[in-house]
């Protein structure tokens, strides 16, 4: 089936990212692709939400916009604890889900997600979309194309100094794992492929937050350092949470047995890479390949995937591994040790475009360089 008719949108979630969203929603509206129909949110986002949106149909009930035979796509993003039980019955009513990071708090939670998503005829996305930038997508062709050599080690960061908007960022089911990590470790697999073990030392750094002008206790993680084993004496290495004012190094960086790729800029909001391999014995600088790429990027993937009939790149199964990750993270850092994991997913292809295009300018700099 093609879609011809714009699919029909419905938020549930109207808090700090949603005109994020309604930005992406937008380019695909200009597309004749999809528009936002329906929202959902508390009774006080009424008027601001209706300003934002437009002319949509708005309701303070969640399941009015899971069960609408109107809405093609459900998007979450609500809190945290609430993703799993909204993506489960948007499924179970088959609708196409978007939910933001992460999926759930639980790995039971998770697993019913993915178990309903098997039997719904909608397809399930998870953020974060880092997999989805062309920047990322260049390095992962590289890494697999062997322009490194053999990854040995690997590491990842990503953090700020904290919301000061929402409580439940600092209570449990929040924490910076959820929210800041996920990103690393979502880059990090999407790399190097699923991890077989993970030990962490999570902490709070900070004990106390204010928040809308109250004083709260921070009961989750605020500052974590995780350390994966990919196996085959490969280990990747996390730094996130609350805890970090400024940085200038790179986001993602990768080491091999012939050289070093790393990505500039953040893994949400790439600024090109650069690349080491001592057979050219210097730093190649690549820009970035798309200046415009937007994290919410998982929408205008999902609608093209509706259109067309593919499965998505973006898979709940990774989803679900990052998951177990920062659980068992949190729980290493908690009881000092370290623990296997079970779960596993399939790597994604790309396309050879971007990498045609990195490779040519990779010969331009190099003839350059000889040519001094």
């Amino acid at each position: 089936m093609t879609y011809l008719a714009p699919l029909r949108l419905g938020i549930i979630g109207c808090g700090n990212v949603l005109s994020a969203y309604r930005a992406a929603a937008d380019k695909l509206k200009a597309r004749g692709w999809a528009e936002i129909t329906a929202a959902c949110g508390r009774e006080s986002q009424r008027t601001r939400v209706l300003q934002e949106l437009g002319p949509v149909r708005f309701t303070v009930q969640p399941e009015e916009i899971c069960a609408d035979p109107d809405i093609d796509i459900v998007i979450i993003l609500t809190s945290m604890s609430e993703h799993a039980a909204l993506a489960d019955q948007a499924l179970a009513a088959g609708k196409h889900v978007l939910v933001e990071k992460p999926l759930a708090t639980s790995l039971d939670d998770a697993e019913k997600v993915l178990a309903t998503a098997q039997r719904s005829k909608g397809l399930l996305v998870c953020a974060p979309f880092t997999v989805l930038s062309p920047t990322f997508q260049i390095l992962s062709r590289r890494i697999r194309a062997g322009d490194i050599g053999q990854p040995c080690s690997a590491r990842a960061r990503y953090g700020w100094a904290g919301p000061s908007w929402s409580e439940w960022f600092y209570r449990p089911g929040g924490g910076c794992l959820f929210d800041l990590g996920v990103y690393c470790l979502t880059s990090l697999t999407g790399l190097l492929g699923p991890a077989r073990r993970v030990t962490a030392f999570t902490g709070v750094a900070v004990p106390e937050r204010e928040i809308n002008g109250r004083r709260i206790r921070v009961e989750a993680e605020d500052n974590a350092q995780v350390l994966l084993d990919f196996g085959g004496g490969c280990f990747g290495a996390v730094t996130s949470g609350f805890t970090m004012q400024q940085y200038r190094n790179p986001a993602l960086e990768v080491y091999g047995t012939t050289g070093t790729i790393q990505m500039l800029g953040d893994d949400w909001d790439p600024d090109g890479y650069e690349l080491w391999q001592n057979e050219v014995g210097c730093w190649q600088c690549f820009k970035e390949t798309d200046p415009d790429w937007h994290w919410t990027d998982g929408l205008n993937h999902l609608v093209e995937c509706i259109r067309t009939r593919k499965r998505p790149s973006v898979t709940p199964e990774h989803a679900r591994h990052v998951l177990e990750i920062m659980l068992k993270a949190q729980q290493s850092g908690r009881e000092g040790k370290a623990f296997d994991l079970t779960t596993t997913f399939t790597v994604p292809e790309f396309a050879e475009a971007a990498l045609q295009e990195a490779a040519h300018l990779q010969h331009d700099r190099t003839r350059e360089q000889r040519n001094e």
